[in-house]
């Protein structure tokens, strides 16, 4: 299921937004003046697929609407309503739509409204669960990476996607609502991406900060992961199927209708891979040569074992094919936008990332780079390594972190992309050089609806 347009009327009590999405290119570009709801189209978007609910009460709006391909639709409605005849409270409503089936209706109670949190609220939930919040008083925390102070209510509504259901603002959701919500992924890449918290328990609010690590650094070492669990992968394929080869062999009794010529271009692709592989950090040259052969005779014989051979190899090599063609996009993509400073990016199971100056191959660091080379690489590490097929991913204003050169090459390297990931885009952006020729992409945010 894939999201194929998007709706908000009344958002700030004066825009109404119609967005489709577009389903064959796979990448939406919104543009509209500072101000019109560009942002929160993303986090409400956002919001409602990654429990992350607060968005709904603290931004004014009357209806939000997304529409699938299939041609049902989730919508949120919000609404005001007198409590006692005196205070307004603002009651929000979900509701599925299949086709021509009856609606399915929700309408939760929000978690302030109906909890002690001096008595139902057990105050260490948060120990293990959101690294950095310490308690400095009984309805009080510090969060120490901004150094606030947060009550019950703002820590539920900033972190309400990674606490127990029972404690969100939504509370507990109905079956058919978390159904939906699993059918389609969103991610959302935020503009500050460079620094993570680090996923290490702070001990107290009044000792040092929280630690905060470089992404870059964080995503070399997960990359370098990736390739030794490949690794072992392909080990395992390959003691299987070296074990079972002379059994199969013999089971094969006559060879394949295939000319010398044909083997030996199979042979030839073969070593091809093989040599990307190696030029990719996924293999070492002196573990593959065994994949070298090139018999100068091919009797009936030899054809039967170059067969099962070829056979073989093509099924070891194929762990690989996913992780290198990302490897040699993301490779090539960011050795193009690295030429100007004489650098070079490769890849290592040990390492991960391998920078190099051009020059004198001196060995840089991943967080040596520029803060706008930081910017591009883990952006273009998140689309390739980080979002689920057929994800819906969401990017606020690429721009800021691009100089003018990688403006104008973004919206290609990220076609590219789409293409290799099967993912889609929304982006907002101020950028005609993002856009370049293609303002057929394009959604533009109108002003104030009559």
């Amino acid at each position: 299921m894939r999201i194929k347009q998007i709706s908000v009327s009344g958002l700030f009590g004066i825009f109404n937004h119609v967005i489709p999405l577009n389903m064959s290119d796979r990448i939406t570009i919104i543009h509209a003046p500072n101000g019109f709801g560009k942002t929160i189209i993303l986090k409400m978007l956002n919001g409602l697929f990654n429990s992350k609910h607060s968005i709904f009460w603290t931004i004014p709006f009357n209806n939000f609407r997304v529409d699938f391909n299939d041609n049902s639709s989730l919508a949120i409605k919000k609404e005001s309503e007198d409590s006692n005849g005196v205070n307004k409270k603002d009651k929000i409503t979900f509701t599925f739509q299949q086709s021509q089936s009856k609606p399915i209706i929700f309408t939760p109670i929000k978690v302030k409204d109906n909890i002690r949190p001096d008595i139902n609220f057990p105050m260490n939930i948060f120990d293990d669960i959101i690294p950095g919040l310490d308690r400095v008083a009984l309805q009080r925390w510090l969060y120490t990476p901004t150094d606030e102070i947060l009550s019950l209510e703002e820590v539920i509504e900033r972190f309400e996607d990674v606490l127990p259901s029972k404690f969100r603002l939504l509370g507990s959701e109905p079956e058919w609502l978390t159904e939906v919500r699993n059918s389609i992924h969103v991610r959302i890449i935020e503009s500050q991406r460079l620094f993570n918290t680090s996923s290490q328990r702070h001990p107290r609010y009044f000792e040092s900060p929280l630690p905060m690590s470089a992404t870059v650094s964080e995503y070399s070492s997960e990359i370098a992961g990736i390739i030794k669990a490949k690794l072992t992968e392909y080990g395992t394929t390959s003691q299987a199927l070296d074990r079972t080869f002379p059994a199969r062999l013999v089971e094969q009794k006559t060879a394949p209708d295939l000319v010398d010529d044909q083997l030996r271009l199979q042979l030839d692709e073969l070593e091809k891979k093989r040599s990307r592989l190696i030029e990719v950090g996924l293999l070492d040259k002196d573990k593959s040569s065994d994949f070298q052969i090139q018999p100068q005779t091919i009797d009936e014989s030899t054809k039967n074992i170059l067969s099962v051979y070829i056979e073989d190899v093509k099924k070891k090599l194929s762990v690989f094919d996913e992780i290198a063609s990302k490897i040699d996009l993301l490779r090539e993509i960011i050795n193009k936008k690295f030429e100007y400073s004489c650098k070079e990016i490769n890849f290592s199971k040990e390492k991960g990332f391998i920078f190099t100056t051009k020059h004198d191959k001196k060995i840089l660091s991943p967080t040596d780079l520029s803060s706008g080379e930081q910017h591009e690489l883990v952006l273009l590490y998140e689309l390739l390594f980080k979002v689920e097929p057929n994800s819906l991913v969401l990017i606020d204003e690429p721009e800021i972190s691009l100089h003018l050169g990688w403006q104008v090459q973004f919206l290609k390297d990220l076609q590219e992309i789409t293409k290799l990931a099967n993912i889609d885009i929304l982006m907002t952006t101020h950028s005609p050089d993002i856009i370049q020729d293609r303002w057929d992409l394009t959604v533009e945010l109108k002003g104030v609806s009559s």
